[in-house]
């Protein structure tokens, strides 16, 4: 049988959002346990005081900071290698049956071209393609009979590089998008691979963007 503060720090553990508040002193213990009191209950399979659980967090909050410190310092090191490109344009199209067909044309202009930026996003209705802007006077002949659903242009991008442990690290892109969000920066779309993560922003907005996720590095 686990004890009340086992059960809070297996929980807490499991929440990086929670954990990275607790660590910084932002956050009502009275709320929070009010919050985990149903999880705490059904882990131990009795009834709970919440006085106990602030009790527990209090205890978590004072031993946590040397655990965050240490994962903030590796997910710094993944961050190293960032690339930014400008110049770019994003085109939504409905998905239907010749867009595939419109895309591969699009892919044969490209083809063998340095100069080009290309990706895709396909969701199930709607199919987004970020592209160099030197395209953008191709793009109406090339998806002509298509129904563009919206588009925009002066963007640039921000693509960062990641190890292939990343995949098993929780909370990893919620400490790039938190810092953005925290910093006012509006993020129009993000295209992910299995080790790399590319986040679309207005040219505007790239400096500032550019310059939050490298701050990342002094957490």
């Amino acid at each position: 049988m686990i004890t009340i503060s086992q059960a809070v720090e297996e929980i807490i553990r499991k929440k990086p959002f929670i954990t990275e508040a607790i660590n910084n002193g932002i956050i009502n213990f009275s709320a929070l346990a009010t919050n985990l009191k149903p999880e705490v209950e059904t882990k131990l399979h009795r009834s709970v005081n919440e006085s106990a659980i602030i009790m527990s967090l209090r205890r978590l909050h004072t031993s946590n900071h040397l655990a965050i410190s240490q994962k903030s310092q590796t997910i710094a090191k993944w961050f190293s290698d960032i690339i930014v490109r400008s110049n770019l344009a994003d085109y939504t199209f409905r998905n239907s049956d010749t867009l595939l067909k419109n895309q591969q044309t699009l892919l044969k202009k490209i083809a063998g071209r340095d100069d080009f930026f290309y990706t895709i996003s396909q969701g199930v209705y709607e199919t987004t393609f970020v592209l160099s802007d030197l395209l953008n006077d191709d793009i109406p002949l090339i998806f002509e009979g298509e129904k563009l659903l919206s588009y925009r242009y002066n963007l640039s991008s921000i693509t960062i590089k990641l190890p292939a442990e990343n995949i098993d690290q929780p909370g990893l892109y919620y400490y790039i998008f938190r810092k953005l969000a925290w910093d006012g920066i509006n993020i129009l779309e993000v295209i992910s691979t299995t080790n790399e993560v590319t986040i679309l922003l207005k040219d505007k907005d790239i400096d500032r963007a550019f310059s939050a996720i490298k701050r990342l590095k002094t957490l």
